[in-house]
């Protein structure tokens, strides 16, 4: 079964709802499986669990089909979510699109093309569907 990684901050942000709606889409539309993944930053401090991660959103979306629910412990979001995506062979990736500003800007420092969804290709064949944004009058 295909399998579809959306990265959230915990408590959900309005911004993570949004992003998780997508995804909750994508995985129907495309009969995969869902993993909502938050990653617990060393240097934060906070340690937020798997039954916290899953009542927030299911409190928000009710139980979802063909989901699961990942907490990993890492020093970078973007590298952690990298290596969930490497270590499910996820074939799509939900972000927002302030995660895909900062993966932009960690991948200027790695290579000359900062284009995250070449770079997830190439290195991991994941789409990426960005989720938000500015609005055109912004």
């Amino acid at each position: 079964m295909a399998r579809i990684i959306v990265p959230v901050r915990y408590p959900l942000t309005a911004h993570s709802r949004r992003t998780v709606e997508e995804a909750i889409r994508v995985a129907e539309e495309r009969e995969s499986g869902l993993t909502i993944l938050h990653v617990n930053l060393y240097q934060q401090g906070h340690d937020v669990t798997r039954a916290q991660l899953k009542r927030a959103v299911e409190s928000e979306f009710g139980r979802i089909p063909r989901s699961r629910y990942v907490v990993r412990d890492g020093f970078l979001v973007e590298e952690t979510i990298l290596e969930e995506v490497a270590a499910e062979g996820a074939e799509v990736v939900v972000i927002g699109h302030k995660q895909a500003g900062r993966w932009r800007r960690m991948l200027r420092k790695l290579t000359k093309d900062p284009d995250v969804e070449t770079y997830l290709r190439g290195k991991l064949d994941a789409e990426v569907i960005t989720v938000g944004g500015p609005s055109r009058a912004e």
